[in-house]
């Protein structure tokens, strides 16, 4: 007799059906062999470098024959002189895992170590690893804000602050329009709030006394790279923005770089050093499983930040540290882009990048597909990411998959109603002729998708006697070209 299910089971699986019914059920899926990739974030290809792969396998094999030490020490008794002395090899180092949390058994010379350099890489005071860019920044949203702060947030910030903004203490969380700092911009953007706006609210009144007086903070988020639109952030603006609004110097401007980090910057430093603004922008999350191919995060900040978030961010205190391979793998990409080794890559990326978005380009103005079928989602290009959007993004995602190359509908609840998409994701190990199929592939969908709404109309003009059918659209702010 089978097993009755639990009321529980049954309430979830309504709410998957509604989801499903709404076209944004999601599921895990692999990749077929011999896909061309257009979907991961491995932007520098890093990850199936063989010089990276030679390196990261050198590293383990060494570790084999000299195990790293962790900072365990046992004191054994010497049978002879009956003296105790320390004797590590009575308690080896594990390879595998690391034994616990930073605070506990988790710490190791090999992390602080590598701690140090990615600071001094990256040109900040100090920094903190964290098992992703996702704990680090809920970490960090959830711990530093203080009852009576603020958190001013673009309003396409990664989930993961919204995560840590639930668990923040700060009494105000405010979203400002995408990308939009001067209030000059405001109605040329489409009528959202500027940065400028939102900060300027907080100073106004009786209300808004402590941070016109810097005595309470505000917390200014945003991200180097967007990983939905592929854009990138006018950072200067924001921070001269922050700086001409919250002249007491109680404005904190964090930037999120873990899809601009390794793309931007000499050697891969980012997009803070790139803009020379290391001593301007408070912190910065860095995530280690985009372009410098591994897995993990950090946070750069200061040396007093990072003590605090030690003592008082969850996400770091209650969870498994890394475990050596992490470690290992993370010096080893970050010593390739030490070396400049990467440099060819990158500007085998820029091509890549251009070249993709001339084609695309040229296919929209070629066809003129009506802008809900498709239409560009951004008007200069500056990162890996092409944001196709249109309204069957599932459809057009199969509809390449079936050719060969993999990309992703991105749909409702991550990105808003009616700019789902495809997102195209460039890597350096891709090439030109790649690139030209899946341009290819996309407009053979175009040209089916169109000959089949005017075989729809055509049959509906036909029933209702009409002789044709007017098409509204709405603007769009992503339906210019």
């Amino acid at each position: 007799m089978a097993e009755k299910a639990p009321r529980l089971d049954s309430t979830l699986a309504s709410l998957l059906d509604r989801r499903r019914q709404r076209g944004q059920l999601r599921s895990l899926t692999t990749v077929p062999p011999g896909t061309v990739d257009f979907s991961s974030n491995d932007y520098l290809s890093l990850s199936s470098q063989p010089a990276v792969q030679q390196a990261f396998l050198a590293r383990l094999q060494d570790a084999a024959v000299h195990p790293p030490g962790n900072g365990i020490i046992t004191n054994t008794t010497n049978p002879v002189t009956n003296s105790t002395s320390p004797n590590p090899l009575l308690n080896p180092p594990s390879l595998l895992g690391s034994g616990g949390s930073r605070l506990l058994d988790g710490n190791s010379p090999r992390a602080e170590a590598l701690e140090h350099f990615l600071a001094s890489h990256h040109r900040a005071p100090a920094a903190l690893l964290f098992n992703s860019a996702m704990d680090a920044n809920v970490g960090l949203f959830g711990c530093v804000p203080q009852p009576g702060d603020a958190i001013v947030y673009d309003e396409l910030i990664h989930a993961s602050v919204h995560d840590g903004m639930r668990a923040s203490r700060a009494g105000r969380k405010v979203g400002f329009a995408h990308g939009v700092v001067w209030e000059r911009l405001e109605v040329r953007q489409g009528g959202g709030r500027s940065l400028e706006g939102v900060l300027r609210d907080l100073t106004r009144g009786e209300e808004g006394a402590g941070f016109r007086l810097g005595e309470k903070n505000v917390f200014v988020a945003v991200e180097g790279v967007y990983s939905m639109d592929g854009d990138v952030a006018p950072l200067v603006d924001v921070v001269e923005c922050v700086e001409q609004v919250l002249d007491r110097g109680n404005g904190y401007v964090i930037v999120d770089e873990a899809h601009s980090a390794g793309i931007f910057g000499e050697c891969g430093r980012g997009l803070v050093c790139e803009l020379g603004l290391e001593n301007r922008v408070w912190a910065r999350v860095i995530g280690f499983g985009k372009a410098i191919g591994c897995a993990g995060g950090m946070v750069l900040c200061s040396s007093t930040t990072r003590d605090y978030l030690i003592n008082y961010a969850r996400t770091l205190i209650y969870t498994t540290a890394m475990s050596f391979p992490s470690l290992a793998s993370i010096e080893t990409a970050y010593e390739f882009l030490a070396a400049g080794h990467a440099q060819p890559l990158l500007t085998q990326l820029r091509s890549l990048i251009q070249e993709t978005y001339r084609l695309l380009v040229a296919l929209c103005v070629r066809h003129q597909p009506p802008p809900r079928l498709l239409r560009l989602g951004i008007e200069r290009l500056h990162s890996p990411v092409i944001p196709v959007l249109t309204s069957k993004p599932r459809d057009l995602a199969r509809f390449c998959q079936q050719r060969g190359f993999m990309v992703r509908p991105i749909v409702a609840p991550t990105v808003p109603n009616g700019e789902e998409r495809i997102r195209v994701c460039l890597h350096a190990k891709n090439t030109v002729g790649e690139v030209q199929g899946l341009v290819t592939a996309i407009e053979e969908w175009v040209l089916e998708a169109m000959s089949t709404k005017r075989r729809e109309e055509t049959v509906t003009s036909r029933k209702t006697g009409s002789t044709g059918v007017d098409i509204v659209t709405r603007p769009s702010r992503d339906s210019k070209m």
